[in-house]
């Protein structure tokens, strides 16, 4: 497959268009399983009182298994830049039983091409690290059309500011993102942390089936909501911003997984992405992932058997 610029429009699209390269599944049936596979947590635990207020449930109230006890938390972050009049932003937090300790934290950032899911949307994979004493927590952004990937890109890194000012028993982060998830992680990685007044523990970088250059977006139907320009699209392309790997970065191991399954260009695009970090001297690994496509790549990590799983959980437990 010849790089993007030498596609025509039609085939560019069906590149860019992940639903389309399932072999489980014709394309609208993948994306509504996808939608009712991330979403069946929260139809779980979806009861009057539980949801973005601060409590404590009995882990059978929950129905997520006898070792877990689950608190929400509301947030407020305050945006305030030019890209947005959002206000608050609301992280629901999942603490494993002994949180009187210091504890790791797993921070998900979901995907849907920035226009739609959401946060709460994002607690399937909880159960498989509350288990194992990893806390949990699910970042929201404003997605498009109202959203605007600068302002997607800044709450996001001042969600993971706020969050470690607000929790001092944290003992490292670990980032996970999902296709724009994945970008939206992959842009924190490039953060000049001085403006936020905070340099998280960043341990480790799990960004699966990632989009890292925007420009190719802007010929294609995805860029109808989001409304970006060349310059937007280059500033808040993770591939151009990648930084050298200074002391806090080195100890930061990032993990690039994709698909057997997805489209050619997201397979590429991961691929010079994991080089490009390798190059600046991040530690860096490219895990190619067989039998799955660019959803339940994703989908899998309720399971605590499956190989992504295990290696998130690896990670966390080297470090």
């Amino acid at each position: 497959m010849g790089r993007w610029q030498d596609m025509d429009l039609e085939e560019l699209e069906e590149q860019y268009s992940p639903s389309r390269w399932s072999r489980r599944m014709d394309s609208e049936s993948v994306i509504q399983a996808h939608i009712d596979v991330t979403t069946a947590a929260l139809q779980e635990r979806r009861r009057p009182g539980l949801l973005h207020i601060p409590c404590c449930t009995s882990p059978m109230e929950m129905g997520m298994g006898r070792s877990l006890t689950f608190i929400f938390l509301r947030t407020l972050l305050k945006v305030g830049d030019e890209h947005s009049d959002r206000g608050a932003e609301v992280m629901p937090m999942c603490l494993p039983v002994l949180c009187c300790a210091a504890f790791p934290v797993f921070v998900y950032i979901h995907g849907g091409y920035w226009q739609c899911l959401s946060k709460d949307a994002s607690g399937f994979a909880a159960p498989a690290l509350l288990s194992q004493g990893v806390a949990v927590v699910a970042l929201g952004y404003d997605i498009a059309p109202k959203g605007h990937m600068d302002a997607m890109v800044l709450q996001v890194r001042r969600s993971l500011a706020f969050l470690v000012k607000q929790y001092h028993r944290i003992r490292g982060i670990y980032l996970c993102g999902h296709s724009a998830g994945a970008h939206l992680a992959a842009m924190v990685l490039s953060t000049d942390w001085t403006e936020f007044g905070v340099v998280p523990d960043i341990r480790g970088a799990v960004l699966v089936s990632g989009v890292y250059d925007l420009e190719p977006l802007l010929h294609t139907y995805v860029n109808d909501a989001l409304n970006m320009s060349l310059e937007v699209a280059q500033r808040n392309s993770p591939i151009l911003c990648v930084t050298q790997a200074v002391p806090v970065a080195a100890s930061c191991e990032v993990l690039v997984a994709v698909a057997q399954h997805d489209s050619p260009e997201f397979r590429r695009q991961s691929q010079e992405y994991s080089q490009a970090l390798r190059s600046a001297g991040w530690s860096v690994s490219l895990l190619d992932l067989a039998s799955v496509d660019h959803f339940d790549i994703i989908e899998k990590l309720s399971e605590e058997t499956y190989v992504l799983t295990q290696v998130i959980l690896n990670m966390i437990a080297r470090s």
